[in-house]
């Protein structure tokens, strides 16, 4: 192969091209169109999530108890009547909590535990609470705010 007066051969350009060319496919693909930051009409509450949606209904929550809605939220019922919800976002590493028993809301990763009615840390290694959710509950259903 030859190199013209640069030193530059003709497979360097072509590599250079080609790599060039998957840069840009690459950055293309990791664009992602902006959302507005404030829209009147939508339903989404500050955070972002869908105010009104229906998390469950009351009965399906046991006593003391809790569960886990749509991989996002954990519902529970610390006393009868009453009840809270969280993000189900371990504050630890940010990993799902899986499970809700023995009045704690569990998380698998690493054995944080977090207490029903508050969400507080019951057991570390996570130090801040999970986040607590705006709800309301009216004729037996459950919805976020």
């Amino acid at each position: 192969m030859r190199a013209d007066e640069t030193g530059t051969t003709r497979r360097t350009v072509i590599f250079r091209s080609v790599t060039g060319g998957f840069a840009a496919v690459l950055a293309l693909i990791g664009v992602r169109p902006a959302r507005a930051s404030i829209d009147t009409a939508s339903s989404e509450d500050a955070t972002g999530e869908a105010a009104g949606v229906v998390l469950a209904k009351t009965k399906s929550i046991p006593l003391r108890g809790g569960k886990i809605i749509k991989g996002k939220y954990v519902v529970t019922q610390p006393k009868k009547g009453v009840f809270r919800a969280f993000s189900a976002k371990c504050t630890h590493q940010g990993c799902a909590v899986a499970s809700v028993s023995g009045g704690t809301i569990n998380c698998p990763c690493h054995g944080s535990r977090f207490t029903i009615s508050t969400g507080a840390v019951a057991r570390g290694p996570a130090e801040r609470p999970l986040p607590r959710k705006s709800i309301t509950v009216s004729k037996g259903v459950i919805r976020l705010k």
